[in-house]
């Protein structure tokens, strides 16, 4: 692992920023007044301080692990028994959490190339490259998109020794890979591939970009991995966005999809456009219903199914991740969830909208924060979920009654002591009895919750778990 570290040093890093839904992906410089508003708040109690650290009673936390050798931001998590594999804009960290109060690093792969959205199946590791690279391998430097040699797409890994994961082979995708969703299937692993914003300029992101590459990895022969399709999802161009509807990015492709294979349903968080896919064929995805809204949702992010698959809560990135969201001018519509039910069925099945979340916690307006990745708590009887919301936090919430849902738990930080920093929970996922936060700056958390509504969660144990591969608790 240190072997392949020092080797790599040299290896630039991607260009690093948050998750962007937002075209201009760059977060504006802290004003003065919002920074001395920032501090008032302070003062006066409203939020926390600078970096404390505050939680409720409910909420405990465990323990925090520092960032390792990998300086970049830190992304997505995925899970398998007693490891968890953490995402970071320049690569990889396996973290041993046989321990959760005291997780440990196993080892780091230096392997640059934003955002690197991660998820594991057996022996293999899927890591999405989104920025154009020089080449495909892990020594690769950052390129322009707009030359043809650039190389964006997957990268898949053996992990069977944790110790020291082995790149085994890639397959270029068309816009690269923001995203990917792993389906399994029998003696393979299909990943849909999503990613977005075309450019005529671009030699390999080429307009229209309306659906997702389709890539397929044999089990016993990950080295043949390939691209088998790419299926259009949206015949008529999806969302236009402005001047038709202002404030709503027009939809190019898909940012995030949640496959949920026991029910052969997936659910797309596609920009401009959510929608409901029937996976019963996993090479072959149908979108058999499709939703906007144009008044309150900016960015469809992404998906989570409810434990009996009849809801979907679609999150809104508003400001793509960099903009202070959650305060009182924004208000509790914008940057949020949107939950939905799932109604009819086969090809008649439609998404009905309920109701938005969003956490009640007003952020000083130098955080960033807005509506990201998350999982559900298995309970039984109930709909709960942990997500994170970058500087907002980790939010424990209820939606079991999709007209009224509410926050019943929470961990943040305070802002940061440079008001222009971005950062805070990217990703916060229940696992085997805890929850784990990777924090764009501040490392790896370990939260606990003690609650009588998620009362008999931790009896769910998972031999493995990727978020956007939602397993049937039932």
């Amino acid at each position: 692992m240190f072997g392949l570290l020092a080797t790599l040093l040299a290896a630039g890093p991607a260009t690093a920023i948050p998750d962007p839904g937002d075209p201009s992906g760059t977060p504006a410089k802290a004003s003065k007044r919002h920074r001395a508003e920032a501090r008032t708040a302070i003062d006066r109690g409203e939020i926390p301080a600078v970096d404390e650290v505050v939680h409720s009673r409910n909420v405990s936390h465990l323990t925090n692990l520092p960032k390792g050798a990998l300086k970049g931001l830190n992304t997505d998590l995925a899970f398998q028994g007693r490891y968890a594999f953490a995402g970071n804009y320049d690569g990889f960290t396996v973290y041993d959490i046989g321990r959760p109060k005291s997780p440990k690093i196993v080892s780091q792969v230096l392997c640059p190339g934003g955002q690197n959205d991660i998820s594991v199946s057996g022996d293999l590791l899927f890591l999405s490259t989104d920025s154009s690279r020089s080449d495909d391998s892990c020594h690769s430097t950052a390129k322009p998109p707009t030359e043809k040699s650039a190389w964006e797409g997957i990268k898949v890994f053996d992990i069977s020794d944790k110790r020291n994961p082995r790149y085994v082979a890639s397959v270029e995708t068309a816009c690269g890979s923001h995203t990917h969703t792993l389906v399994p299937d029998r003696k393979d692993v299909y990943l849909y591939v999503s990613s977005y914003f075309p450019d005529e300029t671009f030699p390999d992101c080429q307009p229209p970009h309306d659906g997702i590459s389709i890539v397929k990895v044999p089990r016993t022969a990950p080295e043949k991995a390939s691209l088998v399709d790419f299926p259009v999802l949206f015949p008529d161009g999806g969302n236009p966005g402005a001047p038709k509807n202002p404030n709503v990015t027009p939809t190019t492709g898909c940012h995030d999809i949640t496959a949920f294979p026991e029910l052969e349903i997936a659910a797309g968080a596609c920009m401009g456009d959510g929608i409901l896919m029937d996976i019963s064929d996993p090479a072959e995805p149908r979108v058999v219903d499709r939703v906007q809204d144009n008044e309150n949702f900016a960015f469809w992010h992404s998906a989570t199914f409810s434990e009996n698959g009849r809801k979907v809560v679609f999150t809104d990135e508003l400001g793509g991740g960099v903009g202070a969201t959650c305060n009182a001018e924004v208000g509790d519509k914008r940057g949020a969830n949107g939950i939905y039910h799932i109604t009819g069925k086969g090809d008649d099945r439609e998404l009905v909208f309920k109701s938005y979340f969003k956490i009640p916690r007003h952020q000083a307006d130098t955080e960033n924060c807005v509506a990201h990745n998350g999982s559900l708590i298995p309970v039984k009887g109930r709909d709960v979920m942990v997500q994170a919301w970058y500087q907002g936090g980790v939010s424990v919430w209820e939606f079991t009654d999709s007209t009224k849902p509410r926050e019943i738990g929470y961990f943040e930080r305070g802002p940061y002591s440079d008001p222009d920093a971005v950062g805070g929970s990217w990703s916060a996922y229940y696992y085997n009895g805890h929850v784990y936060s990777n924090d764009i700056r501040m490392g790896f958390d370990v939260l606990e919750i003690r609650d009588r509504r998620v009362a008999g969660a931790e009896r769910v144990k998972l031999r493995e778990f990727n978020a956007q591969t939602q397993p049937d608790y039932r």
